[in-house]
């Protein structure tokens, strides 16, 4: 091996993020022809198959996963040489956790209310990763439900309210609760929840953990999580099985689905969304995103709504 492409590295990245090699083209502003080439290029340096392609996109291999932390921390690598040297300095870099959640939506916003500001979305996948990359300068800030069960902010990294999203139950349609205009959280007492992608550990799976505790729910997180896909096709096969979606979400599945969406009241689940950033962080975008983010959150109200117990402002 003579050197590592980083272009073909970032491209390797940007599908893995896309899930489609089109779609990777349009965020990377090359043909979808350029985006096979650079990848059939890494993989042939590497010696094994990144990809495997099908009619819903494009899948990593074990190998590809094997490389793809690998391959983000050489692309952080590379970036940090080029700030290192860049007149001016670099975009507002900011964690989203996932570009179909809220947050991204939030960032959409302040985007649009503030076109000036170049802007770095980056998605990390845990609380830990994601408050030491912001303890270390990596990025600018993250969108967190802080704190967790156990967890303290490091010195010198602060938090603040910014955005309480309702929790939504996504249901088939031959599930006893699919007419309902809305339920209780009580009326989940029982009901077996399916939430794959509820990895332990994360602030998400602590947040689950708490209501099903408050409330009686089952919240299962058994199978392979195949992605949102399969648990569309899953719930709405199914006449027991629920699952939790954030009702500022963005979700298009099959129209022959027919899947419902329930608001969930009295109290209503809000999934607190913070964001966390390095005190001393002088990037001059940052202020910018707070007093937006600041301006348009309402605050919570003392009654009606429901929050794990870790998350109030008395237990941090």
């Amino acid at each position: 091996m003579t050197g590592m492409d980083v272009a073909a590295v970032r491209t390797f990245v940007a599908v893995v993020e896309a899930g489609q090699f089109q779609e990777a083209a349009a965020d990377l502003s090359i043909t979808p022809q350029a985006v096979s080439k650079r990848v059939a290029a890494l993989e042939s340096e590497l010696g094994v198959r990144l990809f495997t392609r099908d009619a819903r996109g494009a899948r990593t291999t074990i190998d590809g996963q094997a490389f793809l932390p690998h391959a983000r921390a050489l692309l952080q690598a590379a970036e940090r040489a080029v700030d290192s040297v860049r007149p001016g300095g670099r975009a507002l870099r900011v964690d989203v956790i996932g570009r179909r959640a809220c947050m991204a939506g939030l960032l959409r916003g302040f985007n649009a209310a503030r076109p000036d500001i170049a802007l770095d979305v980056v998605t990390l996948f845990d609380f830990d990763a994601a408050i030491a990359a912001v303890e270390a300068g990596t990025i600018d800030a993250t969108f967190r439900a802080v704190t967790m069960p156990g967890s303290r902010l490091p010195h010198g990294v602060e938090a603040a309210p910014v955005f309480d999203e309702p929790l939504h139950l996504f249901t088939g349609p031959d599930h006893v609760f699919a007419d309902a205009a809305a339920i209780t959280p009580a009326r989940l007492a029982g009901q077996r929840v399916w939430m794959p992608g509820n990895m332990p550990g994360t602030e998400w799976a602590a947040y689950y953990d708490a209501f099903a505790a408050d409330f009686g729910a089952v919240i299962d997180t058994g199978g392979p999580n195949f992605g949102i896909d399969h648990l569309f096709d899953t719930i709405a096969e199914s006449t027991t099985l629920v699952t939790f979606i954030g009702e500022r979400t963005p979700l298009v599945w099959p129209a022959g689905h027919s899947l419902r969406r329930i608001p969930i009241t009295d109290p209503v689940p809000v999934y607190p969304h913070s964001l966390v950033w390095r005190s001393d962080n002088p990037h001059p975008a940052l202020a910018a995103l707070r007093d937006h983010l600041a301006s348009a959150y309402p605050g919570r109200p003392e009654s009606g709504v429901w929050v794990p117990e870790w998350t109030r402002p008395e237990a941090a």
